[in-house]
């Protein structure tokens, strides 16, 4: 038996194809790590063991990444049979009738589900931390938090439980555990992976999907395996690679023009690791022969700020709502926070929200109008190193404090949510301490392939995939 852990899903799924490895021994290699590793991490919190073993008993699909090991996020994606909670008490404990697109999609590419992964409820929070669930550590070190809110899926990943994990994004969601946990997370472009069929868009489209991985071709790989739109979807992405994602990265990334930002446009404190962290990026990108200079686009970063946190306020009451009927839910089936941000939501008016999203779509045009000059704009993932457990603090209804820990947090990971622009955080620097800090890299609209090819550049010439957390 090889070594699982030293292995990517592709590396996997080659052992299964060519009948090194058989399908049943690269999922029990997995299983076993999430009994040995999930009870200092709380990374997986429904554990599918014996579904899984029936869908290899039955005979997986000739897909691309047939055998390989894959957790769902516990938030949006559907998998038949098991509930989709939100991570909320009010969704409850009600099996799905089907699978969602995008997890018939891993099915038939020959993923093997395993379980699905912590959430904070209803994603609202760069953290991992749940009254239904409780809190996700990080395997670098426990007392910090893996990041959120796919902090279930990276600190799987990172822990070698799975190669590769599900993850969404509404204002940074892969990205920033991604970036906590010392991984690969691109956010795709808008529209790129359908939300169907049970939505055609999530958070008037600044959510996504896509996973988190240890390698940048098995994010590739997956991305080939996922993207398409259903019939009937609100928007569309420009069309992918003819010869797919993962082929590409065969071919050389050229020399880009990239602008870097050592400030965060909405002048909040950046931390001198994650200056670190993107300065060291700048140099690595600059001796690999990129034109890098210091730039970054001009928009209303205040006003972006205030309009996400209305749309958050107002998606929340609509998520609530989808279940109540229209109304507040009874106390306690929901947390604090999110009690006080439904309350937030349902006191703005319709004309004053369509306004809001109008003013998203102005700021939007002079973000995008960066990249005619740009063909990267790179900056650090989060302006904080990871924060510890419990610094995001749901069980207060206190919206202020909450949302100012948040955007002092992550101010640039959201506006690529609002823009629907492909941002991928790569895991390029580790502190003294070795804790990981991600820089994030943002291209233009429908370019996730030039950014693949990028990162594949940068994971050649600094490799990461053999760092290991301690607590492997």
């Amino acid at each position: 038996m090889i070594d699982y852990e030293s292995h990517d899903g592709l590396a996997l799924a080659e052992f299964v194809r060519c009948g090194e490895l058989d399908a049943h021994d690269v999922l029990e290699a997995a299983l076993a790590r999430i009994e040995a590793h999930n009870p200092a991490l709380n990374a997986v919190v429904t554990p599918m063991h014996d579904a899984a073993r029936a869908a290899v008993a039955e005979g997986l699909p000739e897909g691309p990444l047939r055998g390989v090991p894959m957790l769902v996020k516990e938030l949006v994606a559907s998998v038949a049979g098991t509930a989709t909670t939100f991570a909320s008490r009010l969704y409850g404990d009600r099996p799905a009738a089907a699978d969602s697109e995008i997890v018939a999609r891993m099915r038939r590419a020959g993923l093997v589900i395993v379980g699905k992964t912590n959430s904070p409820e209803f994603g609202l929070s760069p953290m991992t931390e749940s009254a239904l669930y409780g809190i996700t550590r990080n395997p670098w070190r426990l007392d910090l938090s893996p990041g959120g809110s796919s902090g279930g899926a990276a600190a799987a990943v990172a822990s070698g439980m799975v190669p590769v994990a599900h993850a969404t994004d509404g204002g940074g969601s892969i990205r920033i555990p991604a970036s906590c946990c010392g991984l690969f997370g691109l956010k795709p472009t808008r529209a790129r992976i359908t939300a169907g069929p049970e939505g055609g868009e999530g958070l008037n489209g600044l959510a996504h999907q896509h996973v988190v991985s240890r390698s940048v071709r098995d994010s590739a790989a997956m991305l080939d395996a996922l993207a398409g739109p259903l019939p009937g979807d609100p928007y569309s992405a420009p069309p992918p690679p003819a010869r797919g994602y993962l082929s590409s990265l065969a071919r050389p990334v050229g020399r880009l023009r990239i602008g870097f930002a050592r400030r965060a446009p909405t002048g909040v404190q950046l931390d001198a690791e994650c200056v670190a962290a993107v300065e060291d990026a700048a140099r690595l990108c600059e001796r690999l022969g990129h034109h890098v200079e210091e730039a970054s686009p001009e928009y209303d970063a205040q006003a972006l700020e205030r309009g996400f946190r209305m749309v958050f306020a107002v998606n929340t009451m609509a998520n609530i709502a989808r279940v109540t009927g229209g109304g507040l839910p009874s106390p306690g089936l929901v947390e604090p926070l999110t009690q006080a941000l439904a309350e937030e939501g349902q006191r703005h008016g319709a004309s004053e929200y369509v306004l809001n999203l109008q003013m998203l779509h102005r700021q939007s045009r002079r973000i995008a109008g960066f990249f005619s000059t740009f063909d990267v704009w790179l900056t650090p993932t989060l302006a904080q190193t990871p924060r510890p457990i419990g610094w995001f603090d749901t069980g207060s209804g206190d919206i202020d404090t909450w949302m100012s820990r948040m955007t002092a947090y992550l101010p640039f990971t959201y506006p690529f949510n609002i823009t629907g622009q492909p941002a991928a955080s790569v895991p390029l620097y580790w502190t003294e301490s070795r804790i990981p800090i991600g820089c994030q890299f943002a291209a233009r609209y429908g370019e996730e392939e030039m950014l693949l090819r990028l990162a594949a550049q940068l994971e050649a010439a600094r490799p990461w995939f053999d760092r290991r957390p301690p607590s492997r």
